[in-house]
């Protein structure tokens, strides 16, 4: 088939590669978002996806909206079967949603229905799933609710952040995807309407849902801080400052602490939650490097009775 393939971060780029890498298909252009401010100096950057098909030779589209008038136009001369969607970043339009005439095909790191939305991976480490997965859908106009085509699982590690976790589903979910274009062209695989039951959203984590509360049972304190890292970054406040958190584990044995309590060993730092203590590994103080947590505390000297989130 022709294809026409649109993604923008990083992990859509395992997915543009395995459809090159297939040799049964062409990809005659990406689409994808805008050059975006990055850096210190925030000039303008292209986006990986874009970075990769210019190292291809393959035609990039940046609309500004998919529903652009000179955007739709190209992809109409282009005529392609079918588009394949990884993370593009921008909701597209009926208008653009017809020109292929197999559709456009999403690959979804979830397992439809659970975890529609924007944050799939993040969502599901906060929740404590164990098992999670990629999903290949035909897009419809709404929301991740298109019927699937196929799935691939993935168990979730005790220690996995969402950057681990989005990485391993990142390649799997190029395999899926490009095993459905073979499916698509060959006639054999349908799209199965998605189950009405076990519906989830996974809205955009916002800098508040990141917000790690100590009252909060230590498991809790573990998954929002797994599930917000490396973005948005889960925080707390200690001294009147932010303090991200980027590593902890659960200490079960450890109960003498109170809600965001510290303890300094010396080479430890525990903090109280509404269950257990946990121990924090990682920490990145406003304004400064990740570094490790008990260094931060012999720098900042904590007091006895000193607590986070106050």
């Amino acid at each position: 088939m022709k294809l026409v393939f649109a993604g923008t971060p990083e992990v859509a780029v395992p997915a543009l590669d395995a459809l090159l890498a297939s040799g049964r298909h062409e990809v005659a252009a990406v689409v994808t978002r805008p050059d975006a401010p990055a850096g210190r100096g925030r000039r303008l950057v292209a986006s990986p996806v874009a970075q990769r098909a210019e190292e291809a030779g393959i035609e990039v589209l940046k609309p500004v909206k998919p529903r652009d008038e000179d955007f739709l136009a190209r992809l109409r001369e282009i005529a392609p079967d079918c588009c394949p969607v990884v993370a593009y970043g921008a909701l597209l339009p009926k208008v653009a949603l017809d020109i292929p005439s197999r559709g456009w095909v999403n690959l979804h790191f979830s397992l439809l229905p659970a975890w529609r939305g924007a944050a799939p991976v993040q969502h599901s480490l906060m929740a404590g799933d164990q098992v999670t997965g990629a999903s290949t859908f035909l897009i419809e106009e709404g929301l991740d609710s298109g019927p699937v085509y196929g799935v691939v699982t993935e168990d979730v590690r005790p220690t996995d952040t969402s950057g681990d976790l989005l990485t391993r589903l990142a390649f799997a979910g190029a395999g899926l995807l490009a095993a459905t274009m073979d499916g698509i062209e060959d006639g054999n695989l349908q799209a199965v309407p998605q189950p009405v039951e076990g519906i989830t959203l996974a809205p955009k984590i916002q800098v508040e849902d990141a917000h790690v509360d100590f009252a909060a049972p230590a498991l809790r304190v573990d998954r929002v801080v797994r599930g917000c890292t490396p973005a948005p970054g889960a925080w707390t406040v200690f001294r009147g400052e932010r303090l991200k958190l980027i590593q902890v584990t659960p200490l079960p044995d450890r109960i003498d602490l109170a809600p965001g309590e510290l303890a300094v060993g010396k080479n430890n730092v525990y903090a109280g939650t509404g269950s257990y203590a946990v121990e924090l590994l990682w920490v990145q103080p406003q304004g400064k490097k990740p570094m490790k947590a008990a260094d931060w505390a012999r720098g900042v000297r904590i007091a006895a009775g000193e607590r986070l989130g106050v």
